[in-house]
């Protein structure tokens, strides 16, 4: 009986010690954030909101917005022209979906790769992850937000919406972004990442 005890005690301090890890590398991602929103040669702020700007205000982290999704590739789809908040047209190609699991409800993304190459070197395998849920509007930003994701390499796929971020749009209007397509609106909130900065 003691031994199982040992067990169970093990375990369990392993599972709190892999999510305090968790968590730290969320507050670390914040934090960067908002140093890059903070600093005058890496901001998208205007001069007016950089001039008052404390730090972006983020949902309370919550483990539960971290899914390990069921990857599937979709290919032979055809490319497409992505609507933005200007007459600019990217051309994105649906490159898979994630099959996920909040609070029992069975979820999906599509991910989306450019059909324009990077510039920068790494982003061979970068996947683009637009999306909308019931907080966009009522708590995040109106237009959506976006998570970055790599190709992977099985069929699994971890999505972390405690890293969701805004359009570059939602802080300055002299940018570019991309509408996320309707069937990537998910309809349960997404309480976690960040908040629409209309609310700082």
């Amino acid at each position: 009986m003691k031994f199982v005890v040992l067990v169970v005690c093990i375990i369990t301090s392993l599972q709190l010690h892999a999510q305090d890890s968790l968590i730290s590398t969320i507050e670390a991602y914040q934090a960067a954030e908002n140093k890059k929103f903070a600093t005058a040669e890496t901001t998208v702020l205007t001069e007016e909101d950089f001039a008052i700007f404390d730090e972006l205000q983020f949902y309370p982290i919550n483990l539960k917005f971290r899914v390990n999704a069921q990857f599937v590739r979709t290919p032979n789809e055809e490319p497409f022209l992505m609507p933005t908040t200007t007459e600019r047209l990217p051309e994105y190609v649906k490159y898979g979906e994630a099959h996920f699991l909040i609070d029992e409800k069975e979820l999906q993304l599509n991910l989306y790769q450019s059909t324009t190459p990077y510039d920068e070197p790494g982003y061979e395998d970068y996947l683009f992850l637009p999306f909308t849920d019931l907080t966009s509007g009522d708590g995040s930003y109106g237009g959506g937000r976006f998570l970055d994701a790599r190709i992977p390499k099985g069929d699994t796929i971890v999505l972390d919406f405690n890293k969701a971020y805004n359009p570059y749009c939602a802080y300055n209007k002299v940018y570019s972004c991309p509408i996320p397509p309707k069937e990537n609106d998910l309809l349960i909130r997404i309480e976690a990442g960040v908040k629409d900065f209309g609310d700082h």
